[in-house]
């Protein structure tokens, strides 16, 4: 499926769905099947033993995902998350930032699955892998 937004396109619109969470990412690249969503590691993501916190990377897959299914549907802000199950693999860097790829394995009508692969900047070593599944709202009243 094609690209409906380019990169400034979407941080812009998920800036003006989510401004709770605006300043903690930033759309790095589109690109075939597959988006990559940077998690600007601060203090406030980091857990005691110094390593990013579980709820950060979640954070970070889920809102991969959603800038995935984003930048191909356009401006849909109802895609919800109706599953995910996250594996974390290693600790990350506390001092780095973390990169999510998601990918789209499967974009249906109504649900898309997609896995998330998070990995620290600079290592490509993966921190944690998410699978997801988002709902899509009907486009029209007959659905």
């Amino acid at each position: 499926m094609a690209f409906q937004m380019d990169k400034q396109e979407l941080e812009t619109w998920m800036g003006q769905i989510f401004p709770q969470v605006a300043e903690d990412f930033r759309v790095e690249r589109l690109e075939g099947d597959e988006t990559d969503l940077r998690l600007l590691v601060s203090e406030r993501h980091l857990r005691p033993g110094g390593t990013v916190s579980g709820p950060a990377m979640f954070a970070l897959a889920d809102c991969a995902m959603y800038a995935a299914i984003l930048a191909r549907l356009g401006k849909v802000a109802l895609a919800v998350t109706t599953n995910c199950s996250i594996d974390f693999m290693r600790k990350p860097a506390a001092n780095t930032d973390l990169i999510g790829t998601a990918r789209i394995l499967k974009m249906g009508r109504a649900l898309v699955v997609g896995d998330v692969l998070i990995c620290s900047e600079g290592d490509t070593r993966p921190v944690a892998r998410a699978s997801l599944t988002y709902s899509i709202p009907p486009t029209d009243q007959k659905r």
